[in-house]
């Protein structure tokens, strides 16, 4: 998850009621712990009494420390690792977090992109991760890099999302 944009929190072309914020990869240690691959990179997320909803039911956060590029968690109830094996594979759910100056996926998702002249480039389908700069999907089949949106409003109920692109982006 990159630091303005927390990714993979949401299915595309809908509004989710509950977000997407990682999986569960496998049972850590005998004492009921788990390794989890967290799509988020808010501290929220992982604080003790966070809840999750998950298929298998809510799980609470005890605590919760990094490892390796994931995160070791304990959770209330799960005491060991016969009952940790169990939730291997289960995705972590949770409701968006309420922050106006962050750009979210799934507020992306279904937003329509115009240039500052004015100019409709069309639907955000997707966002994809990528190591310069994530991209917008657009329904057209353009990329647009993050990099290039100036600017987020909503006008007569639609989303939009202002980008300033360079000359030529659009002409392949």
């Amino acid at each position: 998850e990159l630091a303005w944009l927390e990714l993979v929190e949401a299915g595309p072309c809908r509004m989710p009621e509950l977000l997407e914020i990682g999986v569960i990869a496998k049972a850590f240690g005998i004492r009921g712990e788990v390794l989890v691959e967290l799509f988020s990179h808010r501290d929220e997320r992982t604080a003790p009494g966070v809840r999750f909803s998950t298929p298998k039911g809510e799980l609470t956060v005890d605590s919760a420390k990094p490892h390796q590029g994931k995160w070791i968690f304990a959770f209330a109830g799960v005491v060991d690792r016969s009952q940790a094996e169990e939730l291997r594979g289960t995705i972590l759910e949770a409701e968006p977090i309420d922050d106006p100056d962050e750009l979210w996926v799934h507020e992306l998702v279904g937003s329509r992109v115009v240039e500052a002249d004015g100019t409709d480039r069309g639907l955000v389908e997707s966002v994809r991760a990528n190591p310069a700069s994530d991209l917008l999907e657009l329904d057209s089949g353009a990329l647009v890099p993050l990099t290039f949106v100036t600017e987020r409003r909503v006008e007569h109920d639609e989303r939009l999302v202002i980008i300033e692109v360079p000359p030529g982006l659009f002409d392949l």
